[in-house]
């Protein structure tokens, strides 16, 4: 891919469980500053592009529609909905992505959101679950939550118990997200905590304990798209360096579940792209929707050998001050996981992180950095390498 495409602007609201939620005011919080830190009016914008998984987690569908209704200014731009599960977020980002490349739009903006606490939550997990192979997954107990105990569960089985990595996982992430103003929780739960199982913490699904879970999150984030970086920008712009996709079968009794087999062709298609090595990136922010996706994509990023990626965290690569810090932002497991938004808010910590404007979070390696974001276990796996301009 050429590098014609550009983050030019961003917005972006705290993450949580927002009480009396309002899809219209999220979008609105997210797109404001988005168009004000890149120095555009909503007349510039040509194109619009939403992520939103909703599938009932709140009555109004037709989201698209609601981002004029949030900004008027926008009421005449062509805009559509993308969703794919948990990567609804880079799916929107990737159809803006072609729009701008193609030369049509010469300015897109992409908002995420997702208001999931609205309902009870056995309604919540239900609805996560449709993300599942239904046929095969969809009486799962647990819900999703269920999915990835399986996939634990067979991971240990295979491997050894592994519950010190998965704790040192979560601790890391709350440590960091402690540092992140939109996070859903900024507490520093410390690695005894995660590891023992406790009134607070007790298992959910297989060895998962509540601590190894991401949050239901409310929330949005959006990013204004560009052909070319803008004098009128507030902040500096970021650059792909390339951008993959791959997927892979959705029934987990169709794959070995213990390997991210699409997840791993992303990254050596991506990195190869990019004509970077793994060792040239400064930081990754990757889709830790379970603690033990986030030790699988360790692996699928070639930190470790399969079967070995309890080393990138006990051996503290991954820590923020490691050779490869992982989510320096906290990650889903603190900043939370608002499916629809989730995608878009990765690419925004990684533009503050890229431009320096990440506060407390930075890192400052001044390399490239990486976002992995993922639909279903390891199905759909969007990929960016991003530098700054």
């Amino acid at each position: 891919m050429s590098n014609d495409t550009f983050i030019t602007g961003w917005g972006h609201t705290p993450f949580g469980k927002l009480d009396a939620a309002d899809g219209e005011q999220l979008i609105r919080d997210a797109v404001e500053p988005a168009l004000a830190t890149a120095g555009l009016e909503a007349a510039d914008i040509d194109g619009i592009f939403v992520g939103h998984f909703n599938s009932g987690f709140v009555p109004q569908d037709f989201s698209a529609s609601l981002v004029a209704l949030a900004v008027p200014g926008l009421r005449h731009v062509p805009a559509v909905r993308l969703e794919n599960a948990c990567a609804t977020g880079s799916a929107a980002i990737w159809a803006a992505l072609d729009a701008v490349a193609s030369g049509r739009v010469r300015h897109a903006l992409v908002v995420g959101f997702e208001i999931m606490n609205a309902g009870p939550g056995p309604v919540i997990a239900q609805t996560l679950l449709r993300c599942s192979y239904v046929k095969e997954e969809g009486a799962t107990p647990a819900g999703f939550a269920g999915v990835f105990g399986n996939i634990a569960g067979g991971y240990f089985e295979r491997f050894g118990d592994q519950s010190d990595a998965l704790a040192a996982i979560a601790a890391k992430n709350h440590a960091n997200g402690t540092h992140n103003p939109y996070a859903h929780m900024r507490r520093d739960l410390g690695f005894d905590f995660c590891r023992n199982p406790s009134d607070k913490n007790p298992f959910v699904a297989g060895p998962l304990k509540r601590s190894d879970c991401s949050l239901v999150s409310d929330g949005a984030a959006a990013l204004v798209i560009s052909a070319a970086p803008l004098a009128s920008a507030k902040v500096p712009a970021v650059r792909w360096r390339s951008r993959t996709q791959v997927n892979d079968y959705l029934p987990l009794s169709r794959r070995d579940p213990t390997r991210f087999e699409g997840a791993a062709l992303a990254w050596s298609r991506g990195l190869e792209a990019a004509r970077l090595k793994l060792d040239d990136l400064g930081f990754v922010e990757t889709h830790d929707c379970f603690t033990i996706a986030e030790l699988l994509e360790y692996e699928a990023m070639g930190l470790a050998p399969h079967g070995q990626g309890a080393r990138a965290i006990l051996d503290g690569v991954t820590r923020k001050d490691g050779r490869l810090p992982v989510n320096p932002s906290g990650g889903l497991k603190s900043r939370g996981h608002p499916i629809g938004a989730t995608g878009v808010s990765q690419h925004v910590m990684a533009a503050m992180q890229l431009t320096g404007l990440a506060g407390d979070m930075q890192v400052g390696t001044g390399k490239p950095g990486a976002v992995f974001n993922m639909g279903g276990a390891a199905v759909a796996n969007y990929l960016s390498v991003l530098e700054a301009a």
